[in-house]
């Protein structure tokens, strides 16, 4: 039986250790409260997400926050599992026939693609046909995955730039104001404050959570495509040993598998 959901401790330390040393800095500085200025979030946070949603459409900026999700909790499946699992299928489909799988299909209620695949093998469709719709399916979902992280990667070059216009409004109005003592310390915040959450925005939420939504997206991709493969063996009734052979073919040398040894 698959697992379900588990917390990416990593993304949670990394992300919340980061931001702990920029505030421990700020303490330590002695004026913590020297870095809370409302216009430079309202330029930033306010003005990254508008622009982002420039580049695309609501309903994928908020499919995009649902998928950030993904990024601390997730449904951790390794190759070499997803590979030992099927050869275990293919087995059993070869001593019990398709139709003797439908006892194991309660197990796979936490792999919803594995599950459809092996509906098709149950109805009596074709290895051929099972590969090329799942093969199809796979594909759908990580052009989805890319899409929500390229809504992350644009909102990571659209901060700092929000950032370095509020560095400018800030200037400008320092500069108009010269003659009044009194506004020029909180034109010169915006101006500072602005390039700093930009920055801390853009390297430290927006690339990062990326970057593991794609890491994610391609492992998952590699285990969809094994089980592509192996519903497609089974559908053809191929010799659970071809389809080891199969999978070692594209699983990393330290990931490949003896099942028959």
């Amino acid at each position: 039986m698959s697992a379900g959901p588990t917390i990416d401790f990593a993304t949670i330390l990394g992300t919340l250790g980061g931001f702990a040393l920029i505030v421990a800095a700020m303490v330590l500085g002695g004026s913590p409260g020297a870095f809370v200025d409302v216009p430079a979030m309202l330029i930033v946070l306010g003005g990254s997400f508008l622009i982002t949603t420039v580049s695309f459409s609501f309903k994928e900026i908020l499919k995009a926050q649902k998928v950030m999700l993904k990024a601390v909790a997730y449904q951790q499946r390794e190759p070499q599992d997803a590979a030992l699992q099927v050869l275990h299928l293919a087995e059993l489909a070869r001593k019990n026939g398709a139709l003797g799988m439908e006892a194991h299909m309660k197990d796979f209620r936490n792999e919803p693609f594995l599950k459809k695949a092996m509906d098709l093998v149950i109805d009596g469709t074709t290895g051929e046909e099972v590969e090329r719709v799942m093969l199809r399916e796979a594909e759908s979902t990580v052009y989805r995955h890319n899409r929500s992280a390229g809504v992350l990667r644009r909102a990571g070059e659209v901060a700092p730039a929000m950032g370095l216009i509020g560095t400018l409004v800030g200037l400008v109005q320092m500069l108009g104001n010269l003659e009044d003592p009194s506004s020029i310390g909180p034109a010169m915040a915006v101006a500072l404050l602005t390039t700093f959450y930009g920055a801390v925005l853009a390297n430290m939420v927006f690339l990062p959570l990326a970057n593991k939504l794609e890491r994610n997206s391609g492992l998952e991709a590699m285990v969809n495509q094994i089980y592509a493969m192996g519903a497609a063996s089974i559908g053809r009734q191929e010799n659970p040993r071809r389809l080891e052979t199969m999978l070692n073919s594209i699983l990393p040398p330290a990931q490949r598998v003896n099942y028959f040894d």
